[in-house]
């Protein structure tokens, strides 16, 4: 990827649902390392039964496109509520994925800080002890966005343990 092509955030509608079932197969697949638990389903596929609240349940889930160049890239949801907090305000990143050919590439991290400076609030990222490369991208890139201002605590969880980063975003606060 060349360093002068832009991302792009784009809220994502109901007729992107086919993209995103295709790249969330995509995202399962690479998870079912770190989760042995996933499986394929009879139909070889690992299927997403929540895609469809994201075009019904708009107020409080929020389906993105991460483009570079124009091109696909990968996907954000994010919703507002956590499982990883009671308040129901908190916004959380439910999945974040970015294509192979466009990792290492600085293209999550434009994403990652679209997305907060798009959706100002309390955010909290979740991320399994297991997934030692999304640990390693999420607290650098959170550490940088914050400015090191993020707080992090640990939650149990199966087959791993859990790093959740938390910290305030405000609008505009980021050019990518």
């Amino acid at each position: 990827m060349s360093e002068l092509q832009t991302v792009s955030l784009d809220a994502a509608t109901s007729s992107d649902a086919l993209l995103l079932s295709n790249l969330l197969e995509l995202y399962i697949h690479d998870l079912s390392d770190v989760f042995p638990a996933i499986e394929l389903g009879p139909e070889g596929r690992f299927g997403y039964p929540k895609l469809p609240l994201y075009w019904s349940e708009r107020d409080r889930r929020f389906a993105f496109i991460i483009r570079c160049g124009g091109r696909v890239a990968g996907f954000v949801l994010a919703t507002r509520g956590s499982p990883a907090a009671e308040d129901p305000g908190v916004l959380d990143i439910a999945e974040f994925f970015v294509l192979r050919g466009y990792r290492r590439s600085d293209v999550g991290r434009r994403a990652a800080f679209l997305l907060w400076s798009g959706l100002p609030g309390t955010w909290m990222v979740r991320v399994s002890e297991g997934n030692r490369g999304a640990l390693a991208f999420w607290g650098g890139v959170i550490a940088e966005f914050t400015k090191g201002a993020a707080t992090e605590s640990t939650r149990p969880g199966q087959p791993n343990a859990w790093r959740v980063f938390s910290f305030e975003s405000t609008p505009g606060r980021v050019t990518v």
